[in-house]
């Protein structure tokens, strides 16, 4: 079925906002209903986002598919301009996939003001949609600024003793690196005369006279802290920490994939020099957050402050595949985005439901729960497996084929030792992982823990689709690595001759 020639990637980005219009006319007391049109304006969107993938895109196009473009601001020359390529797509799948998910995860967990909680989730997810398929700089800032009002309720309302601290450092670190990025485009739409992302990489014209490396680092300070990469990190695990468990999943698994996301398609294409020159540099700050992320996992005593510091880890392997500006190292950094959304936002339900039953996530709580729970510890396994990057499951294909590219880069003045010390990382991980699971699941069981109920029927579903994608990419990669082929190759045409040469 064609269906390129359909608005689909607008129905995709504003169907939840259908949602969020029904449970406006829901009164608060229909729990049940509310919950049921959240989850089904999630379900439809993920339907719907298949048809991006099923309804003609074109795995051997590099361009952008889907394009949607309307004049929106005339007298400054800002258009609605929306697509998806080889890239967004799989991070577009991946955003309504977890929507749901989270969705169901807070079937039981939320009740305080339930319905504003799923107006927000629903929010959320128009906003996350509309960063990765926006095609113009003003609409993609619109977005990501937007981003940030639902995650900060979301935590502030709905999230820990100290849910109000970690809302407003989540919303002040980001919003001090978004000042930067919004002067950089605002200079670049003044010298270029537009703010369409096609227009600017059709011709570089335009940033005759502009300091690359100044515009570079605008559009780097916003994402660096979203991703975040070390030293912007500390704003990290308070927010997972503090939030609930579907926000943290989305936070993991979605929101700091924008960042990432922002370095491959705006640094990389918009600033080629200045990426080449910068690669070193954030290739040291991505290993320092391998190596840091994993040691100060080690001694967390509080198991989802452990997963948060984890995400450190394993997001600096992703910007180490990307700026080390080879096609494997930024395939492995796109198939890496996706892997981490799936075993870390696994990793948080896994939190959760002990959190529900326990209402404590302190290590030293557990011990022995295989004995009891062995459906929840099954899982658990094969998802701390799948996040320390065992042969055979996802994390493995995404770790070892940034480890390639980065041993083929150009940009990095020493390669090899690039490589060896980020693959220091791969084994802290395993220990901190192997600790993690021993702690809780081996052992004796504690007197307090023997009434304890194996996961649920609504709570193995949750499960299922994560489960079934981890085993998936670990043992059929090739799809995934041909949806994102071609756009790939265009990333690297425009970084230039130093892809070229890692190829």
């Amino acid at each position: 079925m064609d269906l390129t020639q359909v608005p689909l990637v607008t129905i995709i980005a504003f169907f939840p906002l259908l949602g969020i219009v029904v449970l406006l006319f829901t009164r608060k007391e229909q729990e049940e209903t509310i919950k049921r049109v959240a989850m089904i304006a999630s379900s439809i969107t993920f339907v719907l986002s298949l048809g991006l993938l099923f309804g003609g895109f074109d795995i051997t196009q590099s361009g952008f598919q889907f394009e949607e473009k309307a004049s929106w601001i005339p007298a400054w020359n800002i258009t609605y301009h929306v697509g998806v390529d080889g890239i967004s797509i799989l991070l577009v799948l991946l955003t309504t996939l977890l929507m749901p998910i989270a969705i169901l995860s807070s079937w039981t967990a939320i009740h305080d003001r339930l319905k504003e909680y799923m107006i927000f989730m629903l929010l959320l997810e128009t906003a996350m949609l509309g960063v990765f398929v926006s095609l113009d700089l003003f609409l993609f800032y619109v977005f990501w600024e937007f981003s940030l009002v639902p995650m900060y309720f979301l935590i502030g309302v709905w999230g820990g003793p100290r849910r109000v601290y970690a809302a407003i450092k989540f919303f002040l670190y980001t919003m001090a690196g978004s000042i930067l990025m919004l002067l950089a485009i605002l200079v670049i739409g003044g010298q270029a005369g537009t703010f369409d992302l096609v227009d600017l990489l059709r011709d570089h014209a335009w940033l005759a006279g502009l300091s690359e490396m100044a515009l570079f680092i605008g559009f780097a300070a916003a994402f660096a802290i979203k991703v975040p990469v070390w030293p912007f990190h500390s704003w990290l695990p308070d927010a997972h920490v503090e939030a609930p468990t579907a926000g943290s999943v989305i936070l993991a698994g979605i929101l700091l994939k924008l960042g990432t996301y922002g370095f491959i398609r705006f640094n990389l294409a918009l600033f080629p020099e200045a990426s080449r020159q910068a690669a070193p540099v954030v290739g040291a700050l991505a290993i320092i957050g391998i190596i840091y992320g994993a040691i100060v996992s080690f001694p967390q005593r509080d198991v989802k402050k452990l997963v948060a510091y984890s995400s450190v880890s394993h997001l600096g392997f992703v910007m180490l595949g990307i700026f080390a500006l080879t096609p494997q190292g930024i395939q492995g950094a796109i198939l890496q985005m996706v892997n981490h959304g799936l075993s870390t936002g696994a990793l948080f339900l896994i939190v959760g439901f002990i959190y529900e039953r326990k209402h404590t996530r302190e290590l030293s709580a557990f011990g022995g729960l295989w004995k009891i729970m062995p459906i929840y510890g099954t899982i658990a396994l094969i998802v701390a497996l799948s996040s320390m990057g065992l042969p055979g499951l996802n994390g493995f294909v995404g770790e070892f084929t940034i480890l390639l590219g980065s041993t083929a880069s150009k940009s990095y003045g020493n390669p090899g030792l690039y490589t060896a010390l980020a693959a220091i990382g791969i084994i802290l991980a395993a220990v901190y992982l192997l600790w993690m699971f021993q702690r809780m699941f081996m052992g004796d069981v504690g007197d307090e823990n023997k009434k304890l109920l194996d996961l649920n029927r609504r709570e193995v579903w949750v499960m299922v689709p994560l489960v079934i994608l981890i085993f998936a990419i670990g043992l059929f990669p090739g799809p995934f690595f041909n949806l994102m082929s071609s756009s790939v190759g265009r990333v690297a045409a425009s970084v230039g001759g130093l892809i070229a040469g890692g190829h």
